[in-house]
């Protein structure tokens, strides 16, 4: 069964990910937008740097032609930010992207985003595999089909994007404080994009993996500390202001900061959403999933700002960007964007608010997060991901709903459950179990006001489930 999970539908490379099932999928979301009355507005469809992900998005497009269906292709792999801010400005239907974004490179997917521009909401993608279902309750065979050429055009999107990015990033605070600095796209989309717009503003940027890989170098293509050890140490060994990198298909960053720390995307969403109401002056809230730190709660009351929390998935914290109440949206997995930008996390964009903010407010992001711990106080955050074995997914929800009062000799003042189980505990601390959307996981979260305390509770999670 081909089903859609947090970002869209991911599988296996020539095991349920094949060109018959790839197009099986477009031809459902043709049909999708046509009963929805968009048969007539272009479908964005891109790519990442996937083995084969041209070629996949080439059979989609294809279906989608045959349709009826105008398609706008992308000329190279392309970011998906890129992808949805063309939606906005070609006022399409919507877009498909054959990415499996920083999963391991036996995966693709494919990911469609609606006229929004937003990830697709649960009752977009329920209706798509309803008809997908249905497809294959008839046993269609859909056979390869070139693009209709009348209804197919191949065009570069990243200039309208670029263009519309000098409305957001100060261009003259980076072309008046010119840095050296290291970047790694991850064998991914964003090369060409944040090396780019930063060169062209006189900065010094030096670049790893930015070749074609589709093996991403036998490891993934997510900006962590864990997968990039070699961009670390680089940061480290050379004179660089800051590492900046993005994932597979640039939706996501990772920062590394002078001398070789890696710092969490927690903390650059609190640090970011500062700078953007102190220096730039934006007004509004802050939307911030479940799992995502409270330093943005405890800066929403500093700056007497409302807080919304919402599940696990860009899709939720994007909602509140289109509707426009929000200065910032994030996600801990390292998912940003802003007020009057795309609904969608937006890692190169995330990777120029950085350096902008470093250029302009001076020091390095250690000094500027000591700073944010004297304004509101500490906090230290983690994820702890465990293998989703048979007896912890049976056991797992029946071992949460005995719902303890005390954790790690603290008192749970509140349980959440809008996407897994979150225990606030009396100080302020808090745990998150919560099973992955993409990956055979159970994560664990915890934050509490101390390293310490943070050990503390990450045992008592594992101890509450058995682990």
């Amino acid at each position: 069964m081909i089903e859609f999970g947090t970002s869209g539908w991911r599988a296996v490379i020539a095991d349920e990910f094949t060109f018959a099932n790839v197009r099986l999928v477009a031809l459902a979301i043709s049909r999708y937008l046509k009963a929805q009355g968009l048969g007539d507005r272009e479908v964005v469809v891109g790519y990442d740097t996937r083995f084969m992900s041209d070629l996949f998005a080439k059979a989609a497009g294809g279906v989608i032609t045959g349709e009826g269906i105008p398609v706008i292709y992308s000329q190279r792999d392309v970011p998906t930010p890129v992808i949805a801010l063309t939606i906005i400005d070609r006022k399409g239907a919507g877009a498909i992207n054959i990415t499996a974004s920083h999963n391991p490179h036996q995966y693709n997917g494919l990911k469609f985003s609606p006229e929004t521009a937003a990830p697709a909401p649960p009752e977009v993608t329920q209706a798509i595999e309803r008809k997908i279902h249905q497809l294959q309750s008839q046993n269609l065979q859909l056979t390869p089909v070139e693009p209709m050429k009348e209804l197919f055009r191949e065009e570069d999107l990243a200039p309208p994007y670029i263009q519309d990015l000098e409305t957001k990033i100060d261009f003259s605070a980076l072309a008046s404080s010119p840095q050296k600095v290291a970047y790694n796209p991850l064998w991914g989309t964003g090369r060409g994009y944040v090396d780019g717009i930063l060169r062209e503003a006189g900065w010094q940027v030096d670049v790893i993996h930015s070749e074609l890989n589709p093996l991403f170098g036998g490891g993934r293509p997510e900006p962590s500390a864990e997968e990039m050890p070699d961009f670390i140490e680089m940061v480290r060994g050379g004179d660089y202001l800051l590492g900046l990198a993005t994932d597979g298909d640039a939706d996501r960053f990772g920062i590394v900061d002078k001398g070789g720390e890696f710092i969490s995307a927690n903390y650059i969403l609190a640090l970011v959403f500062r700078y953007l109401v102190e220096e730039k002056g934006l007004k509004g809230g802050v939307v911030r999933s479940v799992a995502t730190t409270h330093l943005l709660d405890r800066l929403a009351r500093h700056f007497n700002c409302p807080v919304y929390e919402t599940p696990v998935g860009f899709k939720f914290v994007g909602q509140y960007i289109l509707e426009d109440k929000v200065i910032l949206g994030g996600e801990e997995s390292a998912g940003l964007s802003i007020k009057g930008h795309v609904p969608e996390k937006d890692g190169i964009l995330a990777c120029l608010l950085v350096a902008e903010m470093v250029a302009k407010r001076g020091g390095n992001l250690g000094e500027l997060l000591k700073d944010l711990f004297q304004l509101v106080g500490p906090l230290y955050s983690r994820r702890v991901n465990m293998s989703f074995t048979p007896s912890l997914k049976g056991d797992l929800s029946q071992k949460l709903q005995a719902h303890p009062e005390t954790l790690a000799g603290r008192k749970v003042k509140e349980i959440i459950t809008i996407d897994g189980t979150k225990f606030i505990l009396e100080d302020g601390s808090w745990l998150l179990f919560r099973p992955s959307g993409t990956e055979p996981l159970v994560r664990l979260y915890v934050e509490a006001e101390s390293p310490k305390i943070l050990d503390i509770l990450e045992e008592e999670g594992k101890k509450l489930i058995g682990v």
